[in-house]
């Protein structure tokens, strides 16, 4: 399948990780998979990612977990839109996780900056800040901790209860950036 549209959950390989704020973007992408009854994940090395197919108002899609550790995450995307002739400006979704803004809310954004989050920031050096994104907030560290030990700390139960309906909520950003880009 040739897939007209890459939704790309920003995550970190390896079973530390799992459930840590830094995986929201993964995590979103898994409930998003389960809603459209995707295929399961399928190693994908030539692409250095983990992806699934599935399809959105008759829309192919490729759900993709890049297995690269999240600061180099952009190398992933840039060999899938290279070998699938995708344009990131209109065929592409990024989830990651937002510690600027409140946990378990969202922000579909369709272009921006990359902020201090190093997954963007390596989309970002590849192909410019015109991307749709969708921000999944894991709300502010506190000022005791150190930020790289805040995203990388497990979510606690509660954490992944609120944080369900921002995870919900790929599938409406998905429709509206599909319907902004015909």
């Amino acid at each position: 399948m040739k897939p007209a549209f890459l939704i790309v959950g920003l995550g970190n390989p390896g079973k530390q990780f799992t459930k840590t704020r830094h995986n929201a973007g993964w995590l979103a992408l898994d409930t998003l998979a389960d809603e459209i009854k995707a295929t399961q994940y399928e190693d994908k090395q030539k692409f250095l990612c983990w992806a699934a197919e599935g399809e959105i108002q008759g829309v192919p899609v490729l759900l993709v977990k890049p297995t690269t550790f999240m600061n180099l995450s952009g190398h992933c995307i840039k060999k899938l839109v290279d070998f699938y002739k995708l344009n990131p400006t209109t065929q592409l979704l990024v989830l990651c996780d937002d510690i600027d803004i409140p946990r378990g809310t969202h922000r579909l954004r369709m272009t921006g900056g990359p902020g201090t989050h190093n997954g963007l920031k390596s989309i970002v050096e590849i192909f410019g800040e015109n991307f749709p994104r969708h921000r999944i907030g894991i709300g502010p560290k506190s000022d005791t901790v150190d930020l790289a030990a805040w995203v990388l700390s497990a979510m606690t139960p509660m954490d992944l209860k609120v944080m369900q309906p921002a995870f919900k909520a790929v599938l409406d950003s998905v429709k509206e950036v599909m319907k902004s880009q015909k």
